[in-house]
């Protein structure tokens, strides 16, 4: 098999027949024209391969979906229109009233946000079991484990294989959301998860001008997915969107290798600064779970730094954020460009104050996406920024 690198550029992808463009056309349109009844009945019933709507597939999409599915080392993958838009058609496509989804967190404040709304007008029990342990938390309706392979925002390391291996040993379906490390850095299905899902707006678009989603895993399930959240729901991805993702993801790893560095030089720094109480990094051997992440990680340890300052509450990390000249303030992440923001009034305004605080989202935190710009530069922007603090 080809290198990451290899795979990233070709995976999916063939000199267009008719033309013999190397970037996968834009397939702009809505239908497909099938010839005959007879045909148009075999695609609708599946009996044939083909395209005739773009809500159902289309080829630009398709060649998206087979480079994903090429990354992660899944049998299939489908593409959607947000990441939202897939967390959406997983739990609508696997789940029926009456199960129990148990979550290993903190999660990202706008999926938890979800899986509560989901719990509340569907029947749907949902349970979170990151003090309890994921055994503790377990019952006889549970039907589905939902992970994140790097916490938001308190960058947390789960051990992707032991939940695997609990889950599937009571038949449960295991979900890991892999935005944070992508397939450069962790690969969760080749540690036993059953499904994994990405925001693709972050890393995999990486230049902050294309929102999607996508699962990715074995066939069957794959399907089921599709089946919902493009037949019934609609939550299909455009081709101009896919094109960008396209080409996105050919330069991922290379983008990741430069993350990484950046990420650990700020985060060094950071711990180093008197200002900062605490830097949540699981590149940093004070990580709780440095370990951990050394053993299922590959290629280092993610663009993402969490820290805390040591006093002040939400004014300090105004201050702070406010005179940040390089890192921008904005939500999303895994832009070439540095971000920042203030989690506990933005990513996770979607829950409630008791519950930011039992997953560790202070008032002080700051959580940075680290782009690609010379880490010294970084480095000197965020000191210059603490400066404010005396």
């Amino acid at each position: 098999m080809h290198h990451l690198r290899t795979r990233a550029v070709h995976a999916g992808q063939r000199p267009d027949p008719t033309t013999g463009a190397i970037a996968t056309p834009i397939a702009q349109t809505t239908a497909f024209g099938y010839g005959t009844l007879e045909r148009g009945a075999a695609l609708f019933a599946g009996e044939l391969p083909g395209y005739r709507y773009s809500r159902f597939a289309n080829p630009t999409v398709a060649a998206l979906e087979a480079k994903l599915a090429d990354l992660e080392g899944a049998s299939s993958a489908v593409a959607f229109a947000s990441g939202t838009a897939a967390c959406s058609a997983l739990l609508l496509a696997l789940l029926r009233p009456g199960d129990e989804l148990v979550f290993l967190g903190p999660l990202y404040g706008g999926t938890e946000g979800l899986l509560r709304a989901y719990s509340e007008r569907w029947g749907i029990q949902v349970r979170d079991a990151t003090a309890s342990g994921l055994e503790a938390a377990l019952t006889p309706a549970t039907r589905m484990v939902w992970v994140e392979t790097l916490t938001n925002p308190t960058l947390r390391v789960h051990d992707l294989a032991a939940v695997a291996r609990t889950a599937r040993a009571r038949g449960i379906t295991t979900v890991a959301d892999n935005t944070f490390c992508t397939p450069c850095l962790v690969r969760p299905l080749e540690l036993g998860v059953d499904l994994v899902l990405h925001s693709m707006t972050k890393y995999l678009g990486g230049h902050g001008d294309a929102t999607g989603g996508v699962v990715a895993g074995s066939e069957a399930l794959v399907r089921e997915v599709r089946r919902t959240g493009l037949g019934q729901v609609g939550g299909n991805l455009a081709p101009q969107e896919a094109f960008l993702f396209l080409r996105g993801v050919k330069t991922l790893p290379l983008r990741m290798a430069a993350h990484c560095v950046g990420a650990l030089a700020v985060a060094r720094s950071l711990a180093a600064h008197p200002a900062v109480r605490a830097v949540h990094y699981p590149g940093l051997q004070s990580h709780p779970q440095h370990a951990l992440a050394q053993r299922q990680w590959q290629g280092g340890f993610g663009g993402m730094v969490t820290f805390e300052l040591a006093s002040g509450g939400r004014s300090a990390a105004a201050a702070v954020l406010d005179r940040l000249q390089l890192f921008t303030q904005a939500v999303s992440l895994g832009d070439v460009d540095s971000l920042a923001c203030h989690p506990a009034s933005t990513t996770h305004s979607f829950v409630s104050a008791e519950a930011r605080a039992a997953a560790g989202v202070t008032e002080e935190m700051i959580r940075l996406s680290v782009g690609i710009e010379h880490p010294d530069d970084l480095v000197a922007d965020l000191e210059q920024a603490l400066g404010v603090l005396g």
